[in-house]
């Protein structure tokens, strides 16, 4: 179910950040990505992962990294309006 996924994908404050990163970026390594957040390599994979199983994300293989990129354009769009949300109802 899509509803589903994308639940999954925003609920981790983790894959946020790494979904807004990649919407500022637009593409970034596991590394750069984890050296940004100040998390591990093998953190941010997982989480990473997950988000491309998801089918938020895709990558291309530039030896000796994997380069994310944003599958779904909107995503933009949809955190700035879930951060609002978020923030009324604090």
């Amino acid at each position: 179910m899509p509803d589903e996924k994308l639940v999954r994908a925003v609920r981790s404050r983790v894959r946020r950040e790494i979904l807004h990163i990649l919407c500022e970026e637009k593409k970034a390594s596991v590394h750069g990505i984890a050296e940004r957040m100040k998390i591990t390599e093998s953190s941010a994979s997982k989480h990473l992962k997950l988000l491309y199983d998801l089918g938020f994300i895709g990558f291309e293989e530039k030896p000796p990294e994997k380069i994310y990129s944003l599958k779904i354009k909107e995503m933009r769009d949809f955190l700035a309006v879930y951060n609002k949300v978020v923030e009324k109802m604090r």
